[in-house]
């Protein structure tokens, strides 16, 4: 087939950014040109360092807060982002254009559609965000994470494809990883994610657990991701109860870090719900409290029926509660196995394929 011009506007969260980048390096190895609309956001300059291949350029934007003295701004923002989608389309001349949730996604699928280009919609939570609401029935079809987030769209064209993973982020031996984190083989190993946006709720009932497991130090050891602002509190924490621990503020190297792994307790966003189950890892998830429409809960509703993961709602969690899930699932293998094959049946490996596939049959 002829190679196409794909547009991709995935930035703003790493929860929209990274399925973006897996599905544009699918899209490259099929021959196909790629070009990733991004915010002006820090994390999306940060990741992209790592992607010099792509093109990439900022699409002005924020996120919709309300009728409030911001709405002004919201709308200038709406109306720079139209000028700039319109002239890069009009130079680049996409075949298509791919939308990935968030704010930086309705006004090119807007723009795309109006120049009556082939226009897509990927949906990775369990029940539809804003964007896909207001636009799910104008494009072309509406890509699905999730089959929970089908019953919400029943109007819309939609597929189920599962959430993209990145080529990059593979697999490596645990003991090589854990070696090369210099961890301790013989332990169980658990990984805070509290790096994310949201998550220092998660940073801080770790905190209170912390003095619970020293009891563990010969047992357990930490690989804390904390984000910036906690990253020398939680450092001593763990130091002062003599744990095995491994923190940064964020890592660029996930696959290292959920290869070294047996248990992750984290927020339940889509991506990172996606980097789980890849890696076949049991699961504590804290669903963010201020999710809109909660769909970090039904994220993690998904990962609980199926046994992959304990549903700890954050106002109900204590770190006694906290220490309890823990040590239950590492301290009964069997019990940690079964958790394991469940994450991982829920893993859609061929994700981007199905994606690009999809892309290529309505775009050509």
């Amino acid at each position: 087939m002829k190679a196409l011009r794909v547009a991709i506007a995935c930035g703003g969260t790493g929860g929209h950014l990274f399925p973006g980048i897996a599905i544009a390096q699918t899209l490259h190895q099929r021959g196909h040109e790629v070009m990733l609309l991004v915010s002006a956001k820090q994390i999306d300059a940060v990741a992209l360092k790592d992607y010099p291949e792509f093109r990439a350029e900022v699409i002005p934007g924020m996120g919709w807060t309300g009728i409030n003295p911001q709405a002004i701004r919201f709308l200038y923002k709406i109306l720079q982002a139209r000028g700039v989608c319109r002239g890069l389309f009009k130079s680049f001349k996409p075949d298509a254009v791919l939308g990935m949730g968030g704010f930086t996604s309705a006004v090119p699928l807007l723009v795309g559609r109006r120049m009556k280009k082939a226009t897509y919609l990927h949906e990775s939570n369990a029940i539809p965000g804003r964007v896909t609401k207001l636009l799910a029935k104008q494009v072309s079809r509406v890509f699905l994470g999730f089959d929970a987030c089908d019953s919400y769209l029943e109007e819309a064209n939609t597929v189920v494809t599962g959430t993209p993973l990145r080529k990059d982020l593979i697999k490596i031996h645990r003991d090589e990883a854990l070696a090369q984190l210099g961890l301790n083989p013989h332990l169980k190993t658990i990984l805070v994610m509290g790096g994310s946006q949201g998550a220092r709720g998660v940073n801080e009932m770790v905190l209170k657990s912390i003095p619970l497991w020293e009891r563990e130090k010969d047992q357990w050891q930490f690989i804390h991701l904390t984000g910036e602002m906690d990253a020398t509190i939680v450092d001593i924490n763990y130091r002062r109860c003599r744990l095995n621990a491994y923190v940064k503020a964020f890592s660029t190297n996930m696959g290292l870090l959920l290869s070294a792994s047996d248990l992750v307790i984290s927020r339940s966003g889509a991506s990172s719900l996606t980097e789980i189950s890849a890696f076949g890892l049991p699961s504590i998830l804290i669903p963010f409290p201020a999710a809109i429409d909660d769909h970090q809960t039904l994220n993690a509703r998904v990962f609980s029926m199926v046994g992959a993961a304990y549903l700890e709602p954050q106002s109900k969690l204590t770190p006694q509660g906290l220490d309890q899930k823990v040590s239950e699932i590492l301290h009964q293998s069997e019990h940690l196995e079964s958790m394991k094959v469940a994450a991982h049946s829920l893993f859609v490996p061929d994700a981007a394929e199905r994606i690009a596939l999809e892309i290529e049959r309505g775009a050509a």
